[in-house]
């Protein structure tokens, strides 16, 4: 917020969970009052019991950007796919939620069978020991004909893989290293005094298949359930949230084109930092 307020920008969270209203203490949600002065975008524009895509997701971004009157637009947030779903040329396939339902009955070896019986190279796209994967790749080659190989082959695929962008930008990212963990505690912690518990109770019978399975909203869900121990539900979500920064972490790191700013805990000065090596860049 503080380089949007440098370049009179506007912010597109990338964070996949920021999109649905009424999730704000466990996604980190920036408040009313801390957006205000500067445009926020993919905030707020679905409703928690909605299963919002990442294909919908690259439709309502690439429309912002493309309509947006802004010299600069920042994207930030969490999720390394919707932020290549927003510069890379990234495609989705059409889903289908009958045939989803209907696959997701059959045993894995069935669905395995079929996926390689129509591309006996599946398995160098496709982890077949990834029940939700294989469900996903025999659901799109029902509704599409196309295989993981036909669709891996493409020249797009291959642009991906290059990170080749669709668009020119300056990625920059900044990571506080050995400090990870402890800061993911202290915010667990802060959100649980913060009401996250509360939040949960509140929007419990409106998540839907996508909401439900947000760190810190699922933990606790699944408590509440079981008439489990709220304690180790929050316990379990801080866990979770170390092992998704990390994964997510490894996302970002295998990106090239991404400049990685030294930590400091002083925010004055990573604003500069940034500022400078935006300006090397550009």
């Amino acid at each position: 917020m503080r380089l949007a307020h440098h370049f009179d920008a506007e912010i597109l969270s990338v964070d996949s969970m920021q999109v649905y209203r009424g999730m704000d203490i466990g996604t980190a949600k920036p408040t009313v009052l801390e957006r205000e002065g500067i445009t926020h975008h993919l905030i707020d524009i679905a409703e928690p019991d909605e299963d919002f895509t990442v294909a919908e997701f690259r439709r309502t971004g690439k429309r912002i950007m493309q309509d947006s009157d802004a010299s600069v637009l920042i994207i930030t947030g969490g999720s390394g796919l919707h932020f290549r779903a927003l510069v890379d040329p990234l495609s989705f396939a059409p889903t289908d939620p009958a045939i989803r339902s209907e696959l997701e009955r059959v045993d894995l070896e069935g669905l395995v069978s079929e996926l390689v019986a129509a591309d006996d190279l599946a398995g160098e796209h496709v982890d077949l020991l990834n029940p939700r994967r294989v469900v996903r790749a025999v659901e799109v080659f029902r509704l599409t004909g196309e295989t993981p190989s036909s669709r891996a082959s493409t020249a797009a695929a291959e642009n991906v893989r290059r990170y080749e962008a669709e668009i020119e930008f300056t990625a920059m990212g900044v990571d506080p290293g050995g400090l990870l963990e402890h800061r993911v505690q202290k915010r667990m912690e802060a959100m649980q005094r913060g009401g996250l518990v509360d939040e949960v109770i509140s929007l419990r019978h409106r998540l839907g298949r996508s909401a439900r399975t947000a760190v810190g909203y699922r933990e606790i869900l699944e408590a509440l359930e079981a008439d489990g121990d709220i304690r180790e539900a929050i316990t379990l979500a801080a866990r979770n949230t170390k092992k998704l920064a990390r994964r997510q972490r490894t996302w970002f790191q295998r990106d090239p084109r991404i400049r990685w700013i030294p930590w400091t805990d002083d925010v004055d000065h990573r604003t500069r930092r940034l500022l400078d090596a935006y300006g090397q860049a550009s």
